[in-house]
């Protein structure tokens, strides 16, 4: 009995079974597919059964390649016969093969997809073509009269890919007048000519050198990933101090940024320059930078300012932030991450063109980085709570085995940047996923930040200032003292346990913000738990007698004149009040507002003002054009995993094909057909044949053209014809201007 094709096996399947290959595949449903045929013939493309291998692992590929090296891309093959090719048991691998449409057929005839060939590679299991000149021949005798270099030679195809490229498969050279091994292997038929300069491995010689298995049995077992068994509030405890310190780095950042915005480099991105000065203002090398400005940009906190030299600036979020409770801060930054469509380890490394990637430029942007992220997060919440891999390269290890053709040549290495930018941003602790990130990944966010705030250090109310002058926090201070100890002292160490130092310029800058010495001398007295030293007293007292007797002011105007009856009639005009005119000299007047406004409201109370120049010379400062205000940039998410199919459609899909797959299969009559070109006479006789149809209560097949310009065919009982539209007696409506063609069906 010959093996069925795809579209008959399809066609026999059950509609759960159906569902699942939509589900799995979801690129075979856009857009619907008008019957199994269609269905088979798209499940059956080269890109789309690379698509629906990535996700298989090893071995369930190497049983696909085993599959392809019994011949099942042409002809059936038995379970058996591939199960003795892969060397052990089969079935589950096949269960999942046939769920995905891969393979199809019974376990005595099963097939896979002629494309699975180009998708695959031309090599399965890195083994060459047969050799009938090899049936019958004893190998292990043959391999024994080789030499050394020979065997090398043979023992490096094995290993996959089998073919090799040399100028020695030229000539056809007799055994006994070769020079090299080449020409040996090929006399002796141990090798095949391909062409001129290609030969290539028997598949039965290399089966032989791999110790007479096609596949390493160990390389069909899943690698061990040995872990490390930790209480749960030790791995969210060590994580949240990784928090608080890249929390901490996050703000000097944008502080530093404030004060000096560093420049957008031409081709975009931040300099080299600029990088390696705050690595160094920080204490941090590149990479930790790196990180921080990714995801301060990614988090909408850092802006490209977009003006005539583009500045990196902090945007208006960042006082919002800065403001925010620690948690939620954190929160901020880990979504930003996790949505993050960029791979911040890539800066640092070459382009195509072998020049320098530079963070914050569009080299580093990876659409699918989310998807790689998330999908190593996972692998970890897999693990029992507690629980944190001891080697990374291990996890590397057990992530390319269980999807060995996802991520692209970046796979591995990205992994590594996941685990140490997690671990960086408190989201991983100890090689273990937090409470916190676990909440994160299940959507769960007001969790996440419950979470993270229990994982937390409380906050202390108190420090200890020591005689030489240093404050020490022994841990996270209330977001009031860490303020007050913020414009008071200079940070000398940070950490668990932060390191202040009070100096003459730092009581000088709290005194700049308006504190009196009374309130620093009541703040070190309330706060402090141990005795305020005698000379912290003094140093304040100091600064303070010697601050603000040289007093500076804001002004964003001014008026002059010589006649000082003329300034005091101004002074008692409204203008005065309502702009804030201030005299500072009997012939000096000043205002917070800009000099235009004020000139213009002084015209209009009747005085006639000229503006001046900084040389004194009268100048025009009229507008000279049209002004439009900065528009916010949209926050951008990351685009994630195609968002999947919902039960509804899935049933509407499945039901579409059958619809069409019953309406290929009824009998029908005379077909009429609407004209290609314009003409009333078939659209007549369309019409004609479905008012037919209507009036004798019969079935009537149809061929349509749906919205996205798809054909399919159905099978309708009319209920009504007109308002150009074909009514079926199961609700189902038909526009008559997409109906191509149409037939009574035959009984």
């Amino acid at each position: 009995m010959p093996a069925p094709s795809l579209a008959d096996w399809l066609r026999q399947e059950s509609d759960d079974a159906l569902a699942a290959l939509l589900r799995t595949r979801r690129d075979l449903s856009t857009p619907p597919p008008s019957d199994t045929i269609v269905l088979a013939t798209r499940a059956g493309t080269p890109g789309s059964v690379a698509r629906a291998c990535e996700d298989l692992d090893t071995f369930t590929l190497a049983v696909l390649d085993a599959l392809l090296l019994a011949g099942a891309d042409t002809d059936p093959v038995t379970s058996a016969e591939v199960a003795r090719l892969v060397g052990t048991g089969i079935g589950e691998a096949l269960t999942l093969l046939r769920t995905r449409a891969l393979v199809w057929g019974e376990d005595d005839g099963l097939r896979v997809p002629p494309s699975a060939r180009d998708a695959l590679g031309p090599f399965p299991a890195g083994l060459g073509a047969s050799s009938p000149t090899l049936a019958g021949t004893d190998i292990e005798a043959a391999l024994a009269e080789i030499g050394e270099d020979e065997r090398a030679l043979l023992t490096t195809l094995a290993a996959g890919p089998p073919i090799g490229r040399t100028r020695d498969a030229s000539a056809d050279v007799p055994l006994e007048r070769a020079q090299n091994p080449v020409q040996r292997l090929l006399a002796r038929g141990l090798l095949l000519r391909r062409d001129d300069q290609t030969v290539e491995l028997p598949r039965e010689l290399g089966i032989a050198l791999r110790g007479g298995s096609v596949f390493d049995p160990a390389s069909l077992r899943e690698p061990e990933l040995p872990v490390h068994p930790h209480n749960r509030s030790t791995v969210d405890e060590a994580a949240a101090g990784e928090a608080m310190e890249f929390l901490r780095q996050t703000e000097n950042m944008l502080r530093a940024w404030s004060a000096t915005p560093p420049p957008v480099l031409k081709s975009g991105g931040l300099g080299v320059r600029e990088l390696k000065k705050l690595a160094k203002d920080l204490d941090v090398d590149e990479t930790r930078v790196t990180l921080l400005a990714e995801i301060a940009v990614g988090a909408g906190l850092v802006a490209d300012s977009e003006a005539t030299s583009p500045e990196w600036v902090p945007t208006t979020l960042t006082d919002t932030w800065l403001a925010s409770p620690t948690a939620q801060r954190w929160m901020t930054l880990a979504q930003a991450w996790l949505e993050l469509p960029r791979l911040p380890g890539l800066a640092g490394g070459r382009d195509a063109k072998d020049k320098p990637i530079a963070p914050l430029s569009e080299d580093l942007r990876r659409p699918l980085a989310p998807v790689s992220r998330r999908r190593i997060l996972l692998a970890l919440a897999a693990l029992p709570e507690g629980a944190g891999v001891k080697s990374t390269d291990e996890l590397v290890a057990a992530l390319a085995w269980r999807a060995p053709r996802r991520g692209g040549r970046l796979r591995d290495e990205t992994v590594r940047w996941t685990m140490a930018e997690g671990a960086a941003l408190g989201l991983i602790g100890l090689g273990g996923l937090t409470t916190a990130t676990r909440a994160l990944l299940a959507e769960d966010r007001p969790g996440a930040v419950e979470a993270m705030l229990d994982a937390l250090p409380r906050p202390v109310d108190h420090v200890l200032v020591q005689a030489d002058l240093t404050v020490v926090a022994p841990g996270p201070l209330e977001a009031e003292l860490a303020a007050e100890m913020t414009a008071v002292a200079d940070i000398e160490s940070a950490g668990h346990a932060t390191v202040y130092r009070i100096t003459e310029t730092s009581v000088r800058r709290a005194l700049d913000t308006g504190r009196t010495a009374g309130e620093l001398h009541q703040l070190f007295t309330s706060r402090s738990a141990t005795p305020v030293p005698q000379s912290l007293s003094y140093l304040i007292d100091d600064v303070a007698r010697r601050h603000g007797r040289l007093r500076g002011g804001a002004a964003e105007s001014f008026l002059r004149c010589d006649d000082a009856s003329l300034l005091a009639e101004v002074m008692g005009s409204p203008v005065a009040a309502e702009y804030g005119l201030r005299m500072i000299a009997p012939t000096v007047l000043i205002s917070p507002y800009p000099l235009a406004e004020v000139l213009d409201a002084l015209r209009a109370a009747g005085f006639a003002p000229a503006a001046e120049g900084p040389d004194g010379r009268v100048m025009d400062i009229r507008p000279s054009g049209r002004r439009l205000p900065a528009k916010a940039r949209a926050a951008r998410r990351a685009p994630g995993e195609q968002a999947g199919l919902t039960d509804e459609q899935v049933g509407k899909i499945v039901a579409h094909v059958r619809a069409g797959d019953a309406a290929s299969a009824r009998r029908r009559g005379e077909t009429v057909r609407a004209p290609q070109g314009g003409g009333a006479g078939d659209t007549s006789a369309t019409l004609a044949l479905l008012s037919q149809a209507t009036m004798e209560r019969r079935e009537v097949w149809i061929g349509f053209v749906d919205s996205r310009g798809t054909s399919s065919q159905r099978v309708v009982r009319p209920m009504r014809v007109g308002g150009g539209v074909l009514e079926g007696t199961d609700n189902e409506r038909y526009p008559l201007h997409r109906i191509t063609s149409a037939a009574l069906v035959e009984d």
